[in-house]
C-alpha cells in the first residue's frame, strides 16, 4: 500500500477527515485537483454544532477572536438561537477560505500528506485495496490505499467513477452570490423577501460585502464562466432600486436549488462525505457544516477499521447514522427555499410560521434543526435523554484538577466518565485502555450529567452508553471500539 487512506478533495470535509485520521495515527494522502486554494469565501461561518466540534479538537483558538450572534432564521423567519443549550453561539463571518487554511495547517502538522495539483482520473477496487490513477505535476501515476473517501464536491469524480446512485431533483432557479468591495448597504443577514425575489446582505472583514440575489422567474443556466458583475448589479437594482454598479467584485458565483443525495454512503472500500454525498440549497449555511460533521463521524470509525481494532461493520454505521441526517438536511433546506424564494402566494404560510415561532417549543425545535443539535443516533438500549445525542460542554472536577468534556475529546479517543468512583466500572473498561480513556470526575450538580453514574463518549462527542442502563458496559465498548 502507498497509504492507508486516500482522501480526494482538500475542501473542509477532506481536510477535516485527514486531521481526524492523523489523530488516530492512520496514514492519509489527500489529493486535490487545484494547484492552490481558490481563496473564495463560499461557505460562511459555523453552526453551533460545528463550533462545538472545533472546540472538541482544540481548533477554535486558531481562528482568533470569533464574532458570534444569536440571530438565526428558518426560511427568512427570525429565530433566537440563544435558546440552544450549547456553550457557543454560531459564527457567521469566517469565510470558507480561512476555514480551509486552518484545517490544512492542522492536518499537515499532524502528518497528513496533502498533494495539490493532483487530479484523479479513474479508480478501481480490489478485495483489499483501492487504486487510483492520478495526474500530477510529474505526470500520471497510480496510488494504492486500503480505503478511499471522496470529498470532491457536488460534481464528484469519485461518486461517478465508483457508480454511486445520486437521485433527486434538478435546479429550478438560479441565485447569484458575490463578494463586493466599495458598497454601503444596510445589512440583511437573514435576507429580505421582496415582490420580485429575495436579497441578502452581510458585512465581512476588509470592507467586503456579501450579496445573495435571487430574482423570481430566473431559470438555471449552464455556465462555463463566472457570472458578469453587470448581471448581479442589474438584478439587484430591479429588486431593490439600489445602484451597486460602482462596486468592485472580489468573487462571483451562481448556484441553484438542486437537491440530491446518494443512496449509500459506502460502496465497499469507497466512501463519500460532504457535498459528494449530498447537494441542496445553501439555506442557513448548513452545507459546509454538515460536511465537516460527516467527516467527524467517519474519521474515528475508519481509523479503527484500518488499525484493525474494529470490524468493517463499524463503517456501516457511517451510512446508517449520516444518511438520515443528510435526508433531513435536504428536507429542511427545501422547506426554507419554498418559504424564502416563492412569490406572494407563500406569504400566508410565512405569517403563520412567524406566529408559531412565538412559542418557545417551536423556536427550540427549528433552532436545533438548523444548528445540528437535534441529531440522535441509535446506539443501543436505554432511555437516558442524552443517549445517542452529543454531550454539551460540561465542566468536571477530578481530584484537585478541573477539566471539561470538551478538553477530554481533544485527542479524538473514546472517553468513559466514571462519575460515581466505581472501581468495577473502571475494571470493565481496562481492556480497552488503548482506545478509551477512563476519567473519574464529578460534574456540576445541575448540569446535563446530574443523576448519571457514568457516560461513555465516542470520539465524535456522542453518548454511546450511560449508567444506569439495561445494557452492559462491555457490550457497548465492543460495539463502538471493537473487541477487547
Amino acid at each position: 500500500m502507498d497509504t492507508a487512506v486516500i482522501v480526494v478533495g482538500a475542501g473542509p470535509a477532506g481536510l477535516m477527515l485527514a486531521g481526524e485520521l492523523r489523530l488516530a495515527g492512520v496514514e492519509v494522502t489527500v489529493l486535490e485537483r487545484l494547484p492552490e486554494s481558490t481563496g473564495e469565501s463560499r461557505g460562511l461561518g459555523f453552526t453551533t454544532r460545528t463550533m462545538e466540534v472545533f472546540d472538541q479538537r482544540g481548533l477554535l483558538p486558531r481562528f482568533g477572536e470569533l464574532e458570534t450572534s444569536a440571530q438565526g432564521h428558518f426560511g427568512g423567519i427570525p429565530l433566537d438561537l440563544s435558546v440552544l443549550d450549547g456553550a457557543h453561539l454560531p459564527n457567521k463571518t469566517i469565510p470558507q477560505s480561512r476555514t480551509e487554511g486552518v484545517l490544512e495547517e492542522w492536518a499537515a502538522e499532524l502528518g497528513a500528506d496533502i498533494l495539490r495539483g493532483h487530479e484523479v482520473l479513474s479508480l478501481s477496487q480490489g478485495a483489499d485495496h483501492v487504486e487510483v490513477e492520478v495526474r500530477g505535476p510529474q505526470g500520471t501515476r497510480r496510488l494504492r490505499g486500503a480505503y478511499l473517501v471522496g470529498c470532491d464536491g457536488g460534481r464528484s469524480t469519485i461518486r461517478k467513477q465508483a457508480g454511486f446512485d445520486f437521485p433527486g431533483t434538478a435546479a429550478t432557479l438560479e441565485m447569484y452570490l458575490a463578494d463586493v468591495r466599495g458598497l454601503d448597504l444596510r445589512q440583511r443577514m437573514i435576507g429580505e423577501t421582496l415582490p420580485g425575489g429575495m436579497v441578502m446582505v452581510g458585512h465581512l472583514d476588509g470592507g467586503i460585502t456579501r450579496l445573495i440575489v435571487c430574482e423570481g422567474g430566473t431559470p438555471p443556466k449552464k455556465r462555463t464562466a463566472p457570472v458578469p458583475y453587470e448581471d448581479v448589479a442589474a438584478a439587484w437594482q430591479r429588486l431593490t432600486g439600489e445602484d451597486i454598479s460602482h462596486g468592485e467584485p472580489v468573487w462571483i458565483s451562481s448556484f441553484g436549488d438542486a437537491t440530491r443525495q446518494v443512496t449509500e454512503y459506502r460502496r465497499g472500500r469507497v466512501l463519500l462525505a460532504g457535498d459528494s454525498a449530498h447537494i441542496h440549497l445553501p439555506a442557513g449555511g448548513q452545507g459546509m457544516n454538515t460536511s465537516l460533521q460527516d467527516s467527524v463521524n467517519l474519521g474515528w470509525k475508519l481509523a479503527a477499521v484500518v488499525r484493525g481494532t474494529a470490524p468493517q461493520s463499524l463503517l456501516d454505521t457511517y451510512h446508517s447514522e449520516r444518511h438520515p441526517v443528510g435526508a433531513r438536511l435536504m428536507m429542511n433546506t427545501r422547506a426554507q427555499g419554498l418559504l424564502f424564494l416563492s412569490g406572494s402566494e407563500m406569504q400566508p404560510l410565512r405569517d403563520v410560521l412567524r406566529e408559531l415561532t412565538a412559542y418557545p417549543d417551536v423556536t427550540l425545535h427549528l433552532a436545533r434543526m438548523v444548528s445540528g443539535l437535534e441529531i440522535r443516533y441509535d446506539v443501543g438500549e436505554g432511555d437516558h435523554p442524552l443517549l445517542g445525542r452529543r454531550l454539551p460542554h460540561t465542566e468536571l472536577v477530578g481530584g484537585d484538577a478541573k477539566t471539561s468534556t470538551t478538553e477530554l475529546l481533544h485527542p479524538a479517543r473514546g472517553v468513559l466518565l466514571d462519575l460515581s468512583d466505581d472501581a468495577a466500572l473502571r475494571g470493565t473498561a481496562a481492556p480497552w485502555a488503548d482506545r478509551v480513556d477512563v476519567v473519574t470526575a464529578t460534574p456540576h450538580e445541575t448540569g446535563p450529567l446530574a443523576d448519571t453514574a457514568a457516560v461513555l463518549l465516542r470520539p465524535d462527542g456522542h453518548v454511546a452508553w450511560t449508567a444506569p442502563s439495561p445494557r452492559d458496559l462491555g457490550a457497548a465498548l465492543e460495539q463502538w471500539f471493537g473487541p477487547a
